[in-house]
């Protein structure tokens, strides 16, 4: 009995996780089974931490706003990135579900692949495909390595970026405004692709909806 229960409180701790309201409507993650649209898969713990080696420093990428962002491969070989939750972090589990419901929902190759995520206790983490050219701002603010940039290069990323922007304001199945893009969410691939990534602060709109207000200061 008490198995039950415990099953059934995960189910809805897991449910409030990947529904999303307050927005303009009521936005759900469809996750697991027939009904899992975007491949997403949910991680085991134990997996996420022999692939970070406990979280270890020598895997650490970076940290942003959300928490850290650790380095990992997949028992199939596949380099992922994944995204802990910092308890000290200033945003909370509201943007964690933006991102993770936002994400898997939006198909684009100018946008941040979302591979699954990971729930123990109070540890919440997001995982994408890794982005081995780290992020926009690693070229721009250091001279000797804006050199590394051909214009090409420079004008494919404009491109990218600007691509990715459309989708999401126009094209895409919700319509949404981004509010925190710059240079360090801005992701390149092994081919210097663009990638816009951590929607965590993102607004969704109605289709025919073109501006709002909004009473919280947030985003870049």
């Amino acid at each position: 009995m008490k198995k039950i229960k415990k099953e059934t409180r995960k189910e809805d701790q897991l449910h409030d996780l990947v529904t999303l309201d307050g927005y303009t409507e009521t936005y759900e993650l469809e996750c697991g089974g027939a009904k899992n649209h975007h491949d997403l898969r949910m991680f085991t713990y134990a997996s996420i931490q022999s692939a970070t080696n406990n979280f270890s420093s020598d895997y650490k990428l970076g940290q942003g706003g959300f928490g850290p962002v650790y380095k990992a491969k997949t028992s199939e070989g596949r380099d992922i990135a994944v995204k802990l939750l910092s308890r000290q972090s200033g945003q909370g589990l509201l943007e964690f579900k933006t991102e993770l419901i936002l994400i898997s929902k939006l198909q684009h190759v100018n946008l941040v692949k979302l591979l699954g995520f990971c729930l123990h206790g109070d540890n919440k983490m997001i995982i994408y495909d890794y982005m081995p050219n780290k992020s926009l701002d690693f070229f721009l603010f250091k001279p000797s390595n804006r050199e590394h940039l051909s214009w090409q290069q420079q004008f494919n990323i404009i491109e990218g970026i600007a691509q990715g922007l459309l989708y999401l304001h126009k094209h895409s199945r919700l319509k949404i405004i981004h509010r925190d893009l710059k240079p360090s969410n801005i992701l390149l691939d092994e081919d210097m692709n663009p990638k816009i990534s951590d929607f965590g602060l993102a607004r969704i709109f109605k289709l025919y909806v073109s501006e709002a207000n909004t009473t919280r200061r947030a985003g870049t």
